[in-house]
């Protein structure tokens, strides 16, 4: 059983956080108690604690762990305890984040780490992967590695080598999808490996025309894993004159005639209203999306269909968090950190 007190991560209000001690979590009846082993970082876990000067929050959202302890509306048939999880809790913006010894979350909501997966290399998993699934099935509605298409689609990625866009090549490929992407130079064979077509230097002006030409003018479909700078300009240049959808991890409009932009949020998950990081209605399909995307996860690693991103693991835990989010807020970060 969990102990009485755990350490966590939390905001002070002030845009600050600290290690402290706090109650541990008990689970709902509908909730596991998941005791964490690995956390990792992502840009919204230290954006949100400047943005939104809440106290009280506990930060972080993806992590791996075991569970300890069932709900006492959950069944063992769904989860039991020992077993090995993964994923993301909505971290940041309430008491209830992956930052801390122990956390709860939704039984349907996690996926199963197969034994041969090290917890440090699961916790990168949930919000890359989710960010993938709902882009590629829930906004584009494209087909699943689970059941792939037989007449290939194009798409594009845009930062195939960013974290998100590394799963969402490979999911893409997996689905039988013609993946077009972009990179530096020195990532090209990381993309192509993870199942790219062809890759483009992002930083060559020239890069939007050639990936036209490359897909003869008919590109209908992108993912944008950047949302920021020049790319709503590039992306929106490599589609079809008639148009398309990019699907965008950060807000924005294109410019050109005919493309829509579709924001995918993987605090949408959980099927409630949100007011942070912005204000969205929930969905309740979003919700049972997300179970079917934690089935198909947990089939695609048991199966060993992925490839993982390499990690930078911080040797003191909970105790390196204050170093990660200065490493990745200097731009330094080309892995997923883990703690």
């Amino acid at each position: 059983m969990a102990t009485k007190t755990m350490r966590a991560i939390v905001t002070t209000g002030d845009g600050k956080f600290e290690l402290t001690s706090i109650p541990t979590p008990f689970p709902g009846p509908n909730e596991i108690l998941v005791k964490v082993e690995a956390c990792a970082q992502n840009h919204t876990d230290w954006k949100s604690i400047i943005l939104h000067k809440q106290p009280g929050n506990i930060v972080g959202s993806d992590f791996a762990g075991t569970v300890v302890a069932l709900g006492s509306a959950v069944p063992e048939s769904l989860r039991r305890p020992g077993e090995r999880v993964a994923g993301a809790v909505r971290g940041n913006i309430n008491p209830n984040g992956a930052f801390a010894e122990y956390l709860v979350t939704d039984p349907a909501l996690v996926f199963t780490l197969p034994e041969d997966v090290p917890l440090e290399v699961g916790a990168q998993l949930g919000v890359a992967c989710y960010a993938a699934c709902q882009a590629l099935y829930q906004t584009l509605h494209l087909p699943t590695p689970l059941a792939p298409a037989l007449t290939p689609t194009d798409i594009l990625v845009w930062s195939g080598s960013s974290t998100a866009g590394q799963y969402a090549v490979q999911f893409a490929k997996l689905s039988g999808l013609r993946v077009f992407s972009t990179s530096s130079p020195g990532n090209f064979d990381l993309v192509r490996a993870l199942g790219a077509m062809e890759v483009f230097d992002y930083a060559d002006s020239t890069t939007p025309k050639r990936i036209f030409t490359a897909t003869r003018g008919s590109l209908r479909h992108a993912v944008d894993c950047i949302s920021d700078g020049m790319t709503p300009v590039q992306v929106s240049a490599c589609l079809s004159k008639e148009g398309g959808t990019i699907v965008t991890l950060l807000p924005y409009e294109s410019r050109k005639k005919g493309v829509k932009t579709e924001l995918v949020l993987v605090y949408s998950m959980w099927g409630q209203d949100i007011q942070l990081p912005m204000k969205i209605k929930g969905n309740s399909e979003h919700y049972e999306n997300a179970i079917k995307y934690n089935a198909m996860i947990s089939a695609m690693l048991a199966r060993k269909m992925l490839k993982f991103s390499a990690v930078k693991v911080f040797p003191k835990g909970l105790a390196s968090v204050e170093e990660g989010f200065a490493y990745m807020m200097a731009g330094k970060v080309l892995t997923p950190l883990s703690f």
